[in-house]
């Protein structure tokens, strides 16, 4: 890890790095070691300082991994390190109606045993999954990580990127892979225009403790005012990610802790018996974001950073994880061939894989929250029948589940479990 007190060197190195990765959250590290692992030379730029992410208390963060994002890992190296922390899902119940009344009568239930290739996913917490990336890559010859510095200035010339940081060191790559968020600075300076709405929702995020097992069991209640993600975690803990408006978000995050499960209690049911908040609290607001490019000459979007999505379902990191594998693959194949990796022609493969599947998959759960979250009447009848219908149909509910266990479409093959 490079140090932020050492001397500032303004010298240019040519090309002192194949990749320049900006952004440390979860899909820089993944992309920089599955790259180092096919010998390319990476190097991570993280604006938070060194262990600012990194925790060792239980905060209640945590993802739905799909079955694919497993294998990835596993394919990384990194799953031994991180099932023994892991929650299996074994089933999805998705149902519809209201806060008090309970779900209506139609619902969608998804088995693991309808499908051959294991659970549906994996619940596992952030502090586990960025502390065995973070570990990963400081044990990886191949990666170099600097913390606590910002990019200021992106160039691109005919051979590569060079970024200049706040502290005024310049740094040179073939190529720049932009993993730094929905608002990322690497799209900005690169001059790619994003789409998208906000949703006026907010996500309440938080994690509790319950005395009846959850026996692995994931639900999605949509209500009126947005959607409810009851999540499985190890032990007798659940994750909470609830979509609400963000005038009822804001008035409910600043109740105490007992208010605050007073007003969830009604919404959550009593299935798991007496529940009480474990972690801390957190908001997110929630809007649609989505690059006009993934890429330009030089430069590669990933994550968030290409794709800012609902998080129904859970699938915005499984979407970054997605393109993590992707770009790995074409860059590696690419170089195998004895091509200029980093060539516009070369990520437009990239682009061409990745831009069409998380577009449709975004304006999907971007039609499915407008369905849900309302009180129509005639809206409630059909999506309470098409629900009932799909859960009757086996061909069609095994599509879902495929689709929800991220086994459906033209799989990386990381994404498959298999080397690149």
């Amino acid at each position: 890890m490079d140090n932020p007190e050492a001397p500032i060197n303004t010298v240019r190195m040519e090309h002192e790095s194949d990749i320049l990765i900006i952004g440390g959250g979860l899909n820089g590290p993944a992309l920089a070691l599955a790259l180092a692992d096919q010998g390319f030379c990476v190097k991570i730029i993280d604006a938070l300082p060194a262990n600012a992410r990194a925790s060792d208390d239980f905060d209640g963060r945590s993802y739905a991994l799909a079955l694919a994002s497993q294998r990835l890992l596993a394919a990384l190296g990194l799953w031994d390190h991180l099932c023994d922390n892991s929650q299996p899902i074994l089933e999805v119940k998705v149902t519809d109606g209201r806060a008090g009344e309970g779900p209506a009568p139609f619902m969608l239930h998804m088995h693991h045993g309808e499908i051959e290739e294991g659970p549906l996913g994996y619940m596992l917490e952030d502090r586990f999954l960025y502390r065995a990336l973070a570990d990963a890559i400081a044990a990886h010859p191949a990666i170099t990580l600097i913390s606590g510095r910002t990019v200021t200035d992106q160039e691109t010339d005919a051979t590569g990127a060079t970024i200049t940081l706040d502290c005024g060191e310049q740094h040179c790559a073939r190529l720049l892979a932009g993993c730094d968020g929905r608002r990322s600075g690497t799209a900005q300076r690169a001059g790619i225009r994003r789409q998208g709405h906000d949703y006026g929702q907010t996500a309440l995020v938080c994690a509790i403790e319950h005395e009846t097992p959850h026996n692995g069991i994931a639900h999605q209640f949509f209500m009126p005012s947005g959607p409810l993600a009851i999540l499985p975690l190890p032990g007798r803990r659940t994750s909470i990610v609830w979509s609400t408006t963000t005038e009822e978000a804001t008035r409910i995050n600043a109740l105490p802790d007992a208010g605050y499960l007073e007003v969830l209690k009604p919404r959550f049911g009593s299935f798991l018996g007496t529940i009480r908040l474990a972690g801390k609290r957190f908001t997110y607001p929630l809007d649609l974001t989505l690059a006009e490019r993934y890429v330009v000459p030089r430069v590669a979007l990933v994550g968030d950073a290409a794709h800012g999505v609902h998080p129904i379902a859970g699938q915005g990191l499984n979407l970054g994880l997605r393109d993590v594998a992707a770009l790995a693959e074409v860059l590696t194949e690419a170089r195998r061939r004895g091509e200029d990796f980093a060539s516009l022609s070369v990520l437009e493969r990239y682009q061409r894989w990745r831009r069409f599947d998380s577009t449709v998959l975004a304006l999907g759960m971007d039609t499915v929250n407008m369905l849900f979250s309302n009180d129509n009447s005639l809206l409630r009848l059909g999506r309470d029948l098409g629900l009932g219908l799909v859960n009757a149909l086996p061909a069609l509910k095994r599509r879902f589940i495929r689709e929800a266990a991220g086994l459906a479409g033209d799989l990386p093959r990381l994404m498959q479990g298999r080397p690149i």
